[in-house]
């Protein structure tokens, strides 16, 4: 049973939680004051978009385990009706 609700985590259609993408940082020190207002500001948006792709993930495993729960009681149902 265990391993049913492991397939059906894994498996099971998922909630689109799109990871943010990583900021550049110029390897040039030059390059990063010149630019560090907009440097700044990228890894401040990435901070606050990866914090709500976390939240995303997290309501997404505790959906899919509400749903394999309710599948493996269906399922024991089924065994049952069948043996």
């Amino acid at each position: 049973m265990a391993l049913l609700i492991t397939v059906l985590v894994v498996s099971g259609p998922a909630h689109a939680c799109i990871p943010p993408e990583r900021p550049f940082l110029p390897a040039s020190r030059e390059d990063m004051r010149a630019y560090a207002d907009l440097i700044r500001g990228d890894f401040e948006a990435y901070i606050a978009d990866v914090q709500e792709y976390f939240r995303c993930i997290d309501e997404e495993r505790a959906r899919a385990f509400v749903d394999a729960r309710e599948v493996s009681e269906e399922y024991g149902r089924f065994i049952e009706a069948v043996e």
